[in-house]
């Protein structure tokens, strides 16, 4: 796992920086202790880590959880008891994992991951304009497409323009002109500017700008500008920040519903983080994927059980891992003892790093995912393809992450059955002499229900007096609801002077009385 340090270690600060400011704003956005949000951080990263199959995928506190974490404090009375949910969810992810569920992810149309990957690109970079311009109005995490604050994505953008500060967006300007700089030429230089990410040269240079204008009535930053790690005065305030779940209502149906959601939810968000982490990968490696269940169940047990939100694998995360030259799972494991040690020992120091910088640091992160040759290139694959990984984006876009994956499943589902429609059989006409048309039809491998009405309406649509060949004997499987239509049309076609030779493998039949007798039923 350490064999590949020198590669992993700087993408570990990477994703550390990634990693930092999204535990805050998610725990905000949760309505949470902000404090809550970084445990779930460490234990995603330390304990899903060491855990998981996954080589560079990066666990931890996710959005797509804050709206259901956010009801669910409410609803249970207190944050303890709904970290009691967040245990039991864990339990119940666990038992995923030893049923196999896992198996799930890799159903996911490669077109719908695809625009999972880009429309979470394209999030990221509209969700940190705000940010880099210093309008912190919304937490950092806040992944909807209706905010926290009652903002749209959209028209918070349009009110940062009102809210521009002038140091923070000076400073995100000149970190994002470092990180352009650092990824387009001085990596390819010296392998000095490989070990030393762009990323740590622009929040350090956003920490010393910060100390150089702090009483700069113009250039200076603010406060809310900046990022906000709880600062503990001693060990005991600092031990005084893990809360534990209230197991005395264990019992109490509302807590294993949310739990139960809390399962569902997480799994799927992880499974489809999984598949597209993989799609990433340089080395394309596979994560099993029922391990992963596992250890994200354990995680989220750990993280319940000391006070921290659920916790998935997130694509953000990894993205920034595997963009920033992660090869093992020793880079999520390290940034998670980044996360501890820091919040332990320089507090302080990370509360002087301007929220601008770190958003420069997603610009980049969003960019990679959701490049414009993607779209190109999904285009060129045709409507099929297309249409899905369009769907998906928008609706990732305009709801959030769980309902554009819906979204675009749903219309991959529709594209797979007019394909099914259209490729039930081929017809072609063998004679036309004469006035007499001899037709054959050849059936698919396999016809389903799905295939009826294609069937129905080429049947129906037989001149009288027509020869049809029907030729079976490539067919394996053939749904009883072809079968009843078959001998409908056997009683119709007397009728219409339609001659029928079925040609099967046990020969050939002249106007058979029932199909299924010639026909193969099981699949």
């Amino acid at each position: 796992m350490f064999k590949s340090l020198k590669q992993d270690l700087p993408a570990s600060i990477v994703v550390f920086f990634v990693a930092l400011p999204l535990c805050l704003g998610i725990a905000l956005a949760s309505g949470a202790p902000l404090f809550s949000g970084v445990i779930a951080g460490i234990v995603g990263g330390v304990v899903v880590g060491m855990l998981s199959g996954s080589q560079v995928g990066v666990s931890g506190p996710a959005a797509g959880l804050a709206a259901i974490v956010l009801t669910a404090i409410g609803t249970l009375g207190g944050y303890e008891n709904f970290l009691l949910a967040v245990v039991l969810g864990g339990a119940i992810q666990m038992v995923f994992g030893l049923l196999k569920a896992g198996v799930i992810g890799y159903y996911f149309p490669s077109s719908v991951i695809k625009g999972m990957l880009t429309g979470i690109g394209i999030i990221i970079i509209l969700k940190q304009i705000p940010h880099f311009f210093g309008y912190d109005a919304d937490p950092e995490g806040d992944f909807a497409f209706i905010q926290v604050d009652g903002e749209t994505t959209f028209s918070e953008i349009l009110r940062t323009f009102q809210n521009i500060s002038p140091g923070a967006t000076l400073i995100a300007i000149f970190g994002l002109g470092i990180l352009i700089l650092w990824d387009r030429v001085l990596t390819r230089k010296h392998k000095f500017f490989q070990l030393v990410q762009g990323p740590l040269v622009a929040v350090v240079s956003g920490i010393l700008f910060f100390m150089a204008t702090r009483d700069n009535a113009f250039w200076g930053i603010s406060a809310e500008h900046l990022v906000n790690v709880p600062v503990p005065e001693d060990a005991a305030s600092f031990l005084s920040q893990f809360s534990f779940p209230n197991f005395g209502l264990i019992g109490q149906p509302e807590i294993w519903i949310t739990a139960f959601t809390i399962a569902l939810v997480a799994s799927l968000e992880t499974l489809l983080c999984v598949e597209a982490t993989d799609k990433l990968d340089p080395m394309k490696r596979v994560t099993p994927t029922n391990r992963e269940l596992l250890s994200q169940g354990v995680g989220n047990m750990i993280s319940g059980l000391i006070g921290g939100l659920p916790v998935t694998q997130v694509i953000v995360r990894s993205s920034a891992n595997i963009q920033s030259g992660g090869r093992t799972k020793s880079a999520a494991i390290i940034h998670g003892f980044f996360l501890l040690i820091s919040v332990i020992l320089i507090p302080g120091l990370l509360n002087k790093i301007p929220l601008s910088v770190l958003a420069a640091v997603l610009f980049l992160v969003g960019y990679k995912l959701a490049k414009p040759a993607l779209f190109k290139h999904m285009y060129s694959l045709g409507w099929k393809q297309f249409v899905p990984f369009i769907v998906t984006v928008l609706g990732i876009i305009f709801t959030d992450l769980l309902i554009g994956i819906g979204l675009g499943l749903a219309v991959g589902i529709v594209v797979i059955l007019f394909k099914s429609y259209q490729n039930s059989h081929f017809l072609h006409i063998v004679d036309k002499s004469n006035d007499k048309h001899r037709i054959r039809m050849t059936l698919a491998e396999e016809v389903t229900f799905f295939n009826k009405g294609a069937i129905l309406k080429e049947l129906d649509g037989l001149p009288k007096g027509t020869f049809l060949e029907l030729d079976v004997r490539s067919t394996r499987y053939l749904d009883n609801d072809i079968i009843e239509i078959l001998d409908d049309f056997a009683f119709k076609a007397r009728d219409r002077n339609i001659d029928i030779l079925l040609i099967s493998q046990k020969g050939e039949t002249r106007n058979p009385h029932k199909y299924s007798e010639f026909i193969n039923l099981q699949a």
